[in-house]
């Protein structure tokens, strides 16, 4: 007895080979196993696109209902005697909240309390329709996004769109099989033009597309306007008023699913159509390979033999035209009793909003719009319960700022770091220690 307490290689010594535990290191060429698959697919999940906008919008409704109850006379008359009784505080918090969400729910999409299905109905085509030249208008900005230019002109090209269409064709007098299809095409003509001049004078003089893009929009408007209070041009016959005439029958929409649903048209049905064009524009044509080469870096693209003047005016052009096709489903479906300078009702702006939500992906702005589309339907519900509709855009903005922000919606929920964040993180923290040594 020596007194010592045996080790490890003590215990292991004498045994044979194939009884002796493994080793792995990095010393041995053996690198650690690999962790299961269900774990790295549930990270890879936790760490994708589609959860960040999820947990956004949910985070986003979240702080509505913080502020919808903050905002209710209710709410606000319990609280002073909170300490006495919190329980009617309490009680007052959930009525605001969920009177205000199932009122967005009952106003968008479903109404229970509608006379017969097609009232009941209603709120989810109403929806439908508020988001089809949302969906448009993002198309465009998400387009110009691939290619690396922040289109944020989509109010003028709008604008100009809906001067062509009222210019060229409301005056003339065609069968509807003729009249729509050339009043449509007008409109996308104009934006699309509009929307040209940017990439052309990006190309050849390489000026700033977003200078560009709102002095433009300013342009457009003031335009507009001057067509509208000049008669001859674009005013109303008989009268001073700025507004035009009325779209003519032959040039309108019809009702997609008939009367009952007066907000839902055929309009819908082309956007659905531009959607898919430009998903394969984009995704599968060639064109659309030298797109994304030019927007992931135009310098290499440059090098590759690939004109990056040229691939500009073509998305400026294409995002010009999608968001005339917007400014169309205003004149050809929504506002069809003659429109003023308030055509675009803030769609060119929204526009980046859906944009950005949809990760400039068509699919992806598709759902981002009718997203955008039910929050508007709703709004007018919730504005009829006393809630602010203000309170809808605030959660708007929430979502685009949280999507903007992928690193602070991880921090909130906990959520594993994505390889980028590590590495930056790792580069900080290197640099730190390099200061400080």
């Amino acid at each position: 007895m020596t007194g010592t307490t045996p080790g490890a290689e003590d215990v292991t010594k004498g045994l044979p080979p194939e009884q002796l535990p493994p080793v792995k290191s990095p010393l041995t060429g053996e690198p650690d196993p690999a962790p299961p698959r269900t774990n790295v697919f549930i990270k890879d999940l936790l760490r994708g696109s589609a959860v960040t906008t999820i947990l956004a919008i949910v985070l986003a409704m979240i702080v509505g209902g913080i502020l919808i109850a903050l905002t209710d006379d209710d709410v606000q008359e319990s609280a002073v005697y909170f300490f006495a009784r919190p329980g009617d505080t309490f009680v007052a918090i959930w009525q605001s909240v969920y009177g205000g969400y199932e009122a967005l729910f009952r106003g968008a999409v479903f109404n229970p309390r509608g006379a017969d299905f097609a009232a009941q109905i209603r709120p989810l085509t109403n929806s439908l329709g508020f988001a089809a030249p949302l969906i448009a208008a993002g198309l465009g900005v998400a387009l110009a996004f691939r290619v690396g230019l922040f289109n944020i002109g989509a109010r003028g090209q709008m604008l100009v769109g809906a001067i062509f269409a009222a210019f060229f064709a409301f005056n003339l007098d065609m069968p509807i099989w003729a009249h729509l299809p050339l009043t449509l095409l007008a409109g996308i003509l104009g934006g699309a033009i509009w929307g040209g001049i940017v990439g052309l004078l990006k190309a050849r003089t390489g000026a700033h597309e977003v200078i560009l893009t709102i002095m433009l929009n300013y342009v457009a408007y003031y335009l507009l306007l001057w067509m509208i209070r000049t008669p001859g041009l674009l005013q109303k016959p008989g009268t001073n008023q700025p507004i035009t005439s009325a779209t003519p029958e032959s040039a309108q929409f019809p009702d997609l699913f008939g009367p009952a649903f007066p907000l839902l048209d055929w309009g819908f049905i082309v956007v659905i159509i531009a959607t898919l064009i430009v998903w394969w524009v984009v995704e599968y044509s060639s064109l659309g390979v030298r797109m994304r080469a030019v927007g992931e870096n135009p310098f290499a693209a440059r090098a590759a033999g690939i004109s990056v003047q040229r691939i500009y005016i073509y998305a400026m052009l294409f995002a010009g035209g999608l968001a005339g096709l917007a400014a169309m489903n205003q004149i050809q479906g929504s506002v069809t009793t003659g429109f003023t300078g308030t055509i675009d009702a803030g769609i060119g702006f929204d526009a980046i909003t859906v944009a950005l939500l949809g990760r400039s992906r068509a699919w992806g702005t598709f759902a981002a719009g009718i997203l955008f589309g039910a929050l508007k339907a709703g709004s007018f519900s919730m504005q009829a319960q006393g809630i602010p509709v203000d309170i809808v855009l605030v959660v708007q903005a929430l979502i685009v700022l949280l999507i903007a922000a992928p690193p602070l919606l991880r921090t909130i929920f906990f959520l594993p770091k994505t390889d980028a964040e590590k590495a930056a993180k790792a580069r900080a923290k290197a640099a730190k220690k390099a200061v400080t040594a």
